[in-house]
This record gives C-alpha cells, structure tokens and sequence, in this order.
C-alpha cells in the first residue's frame, strides 16, 4: 500500500496505457513520430515532459491535456494545429517550456498564454500562416525569458506585447514580412536598442526600405514619421481654440455685467450723498454759515467720492488669458475705462476748485461734480 501511494509506482503502473508512446520511469511520454492523429489518450497523470512533436495532431483537447497539472515540458512542434485558446493551458501552471513550431497557427488570442505563469520558453516558428499576434497574448507572462516568433507571416507586432515580459532575454524576429512603416516604428526602435546585430530580421515593405535591416530604420521611421501634423493634432488644436474661445466670451460678459452692476452702484451712492448734503444745508438756513463769523473748514465738506473704480480695470490684468476673438471688446472697454478715468480727473479738479472758493469767501456750490 505504501508503494502504491508513490509516484513511481502509479507512473509504472500506468505505462500499459501508452500503446504507441514510449513512457519510462522519470516520468517522461515520448509519442514522437507515431502518426498520431489525434491527442493521446490516458496519459499517466504525473507525467512531467509530453513530446507529440512530428505527428499529424490537429487539436489540443483542453480536457485531456488540464489534467497532466504536473507537466513542465511539452513539445507540439510538426504537427497541424490550427488553433489554441486560453482554455488549452487553463491548469498547466508549472509549464515551463512550450514548442508550437511547423504548425498552421493563423493567431493568437487575448491571454492565450495566460495561465502558464511559469512559462519561461516559448517557440512559436515556422507557421506560414501566423499573422497577428494579439497585443496582451503575454500579458502575464511575466517569466517568460525566451520568446521565438520567426519565420511566420508577421507584418506587425504590438510593443505592449514585449513591454509586459520584465524577463525577456531573447526575441526572435527572423523570417517575417515586416512592414517597416510609422505603426511599426516602435518595434524598429526597440531592435534597434536591444538586437541592433540581428542580421535576418528585415525589412518587406515599403518599397523603399525593402531590404533594410529594422535596427537600420528604427531612427529613420522616428524623424519621418513626426514631421508633420496628424489628424487628431488638429482635432486637438481646434478644440483648445473653441475652449480659449468660450472662456474668453465668458469672461468678458462677466467683466461686463460687474463694471455694469458697478456703476449703478455708484450712481446710486452718489445720489443719496447729495441728497444727504442738500438736506443738511437746507436745515441750516440761508445764513447759518455765516452767523458766527466762521469760515466752513475744507476738511469739514461732505462731498462725492471721485476716485477711479478698482473694478473698472481689472479687466487689463487677465487680457493675457482672454482669446484674441474678444480683444476687441476689451479695447472698448479700455477706452470707455479712460473715458471714465478722465472725467472722474475733471470732478476731482471742480471739487478743488469748490472747496478753495468756499476758503476764499465764494458761495459753495455742491453739483460742480
């Protein structure tokens, strides 16, 4: 009962189960080169390492293959499968090394690869038909160290799928139609930074650039590819311009409606003033000021306030953030404020000249404002 409960012996066990594959005691299935058209079937369950390679196996059952949880190594390379999704890995999670190679792969999914966290090889050459690689295919693949795409039918591949592998060490690119243009000028820089020796990895297109190493276009694609203007450029300038606009409008009706509002309030102060001072000298009588032989002291005079509005020019300080659609508005503003700023001169010159006449014996006069 003991060595019944040891992997050796269940692995031992089980290798009647293997008619047309080669399974030893370390925990190795060999089923290379059998003519397999299909996944074997009642695999010994601890098997550590699966070569299927150089078969004519067109599908991975993702059933039959989630329950080898122990497998570290699995070679499908030479056979034809055409597709693979996330579900085929779902509980591989010690898979370390995986060969997809001489296959008809046509693409790869989002999060193919996601369940193999501990994935560090992965080859993936020689699928003619190869594609598109989708950009979070490896998104969490963070252990991935060695990365083999070459030799398929790649124009184009993503960055974000490289950017996401903090542990890559080797990328191969070789072999595929590249189109060395400004979508794929990331990837040209980023060969040209870390494989700027990568002989065979080349560009097809466009007719200019065929030929030509893509670490030898990574800094050419940079300086052509932002000389000019794009569409969404525009598009953001015009917006920006249409805020600055709108904010600009805004702006100056506010700074309308306060100097409006302002003035009427100090239209309305003035009047009760003078109102104020006409029935403070009307109680005094025709002579009260002269009953007693004294003079009215300048200081003791109750007059309008004429100095200029603070509010009136606070427009001038924001004329730097107001759109240049409404500057013109703000030059009217500007001289209607010097308009005002002159006259309120004029009535501080007639209230001087009221206060020395009443200093010099003269009748006072109280509207010269």
């Amino acid at each position: 009962l003991s060595l019944a409960g040891s992997p050796t012996f269940s692995f031992s066990i089980s290798l009647s189960l293997c008619p047309r594959c080669v399974c030893d005691d370390q925990l190795v299935v060999q089923c290379a080169g059998q003519h397999l058209t299909a996944f074997p079937a009642e695999l010994p369950l601890a098997t550590r390492q699966l070569i299927i390679s150089d078969n004519r196996i067109a599908e991975l059952p993702a059933l039959q293959l989630n329950y080898l949880s122990d497998l570290v190594y699995l070679d499908c390379s030479n056979n034809s499968l055409t597709e693979i999704s996330e579900s085929t890995f779902g509980n591989l999670r010690r898979l370390a090394y995986l060969d997809l190679s001489f296959n008809t792969l046509a693409h790869i999914e989002d999060r193919t690869f996601g369940p193999l966290a501990s994935l560090v090889m992965l080859r993936m050459t020689d699928n003619p038909g190869l594609s598109e690689i989708h950009p979070d295919a490896f998104a969490e693949n963070a252990a991935l160290q060695v990365l083999d795409v070459s030799r398929n039918n790649l124009t184009r591949l993503n960055m974000s799928s490289l950017i996401g592998l903090p542990a890559l060490r080797s990328l191969g690119l070789s072999g595929n139609p590249w189109s060395c243009d400004c979508d794929n000028e990331d990837l040209c820089l980023w060969v040209h930074h870390m494989s700027p020796c990568s002989g065979q990895t080349v560009c097809r297109s466009p007719p200019d650039m065929e030929g030509l190493r893509l670490a030898e276009v990574g800094l050419r694609l940079r300086a052509d590819c932002h000389q000019g203007l794009g569409y969404w450029d525009y598009l953001f300038f015009v917006a920006i311009g249409f805020v600055i606009f709108s904010a600009g409008t805004v702006s100056a009706w506010v700074m309308g409606v306060l100097m409006v509002l302002y003035e009427r309030y100090s239209k309305k102060k003035s009047e009760e003033q003078d109102d104020e001072e006409e029935d403070e000298g009307g109680g005094a009588g025709p002579g009260a000021g002269h009953g007693n032989g004294d003079l009215i002291k300048p200081g003791a005079l109750s007059l309008a306030p004429c100095t200029a509005p603070k509010s009136l020019i606070l427009h001038t300080q924001f004329s730097g953030l107001i759109s240049p659609g409404t500057r013109k508005l703000f030059t009217v503003l500007q001289l209607l404020e010097t308009f005002v700023f002159m006259f309120l001169m004029v009535c501080n010159k007639l209230k001087n000249r009221s206060i020395n006449g009443l200093t010099d014996g003269k009748p006072r006069t109280h509207k010269d404002c």
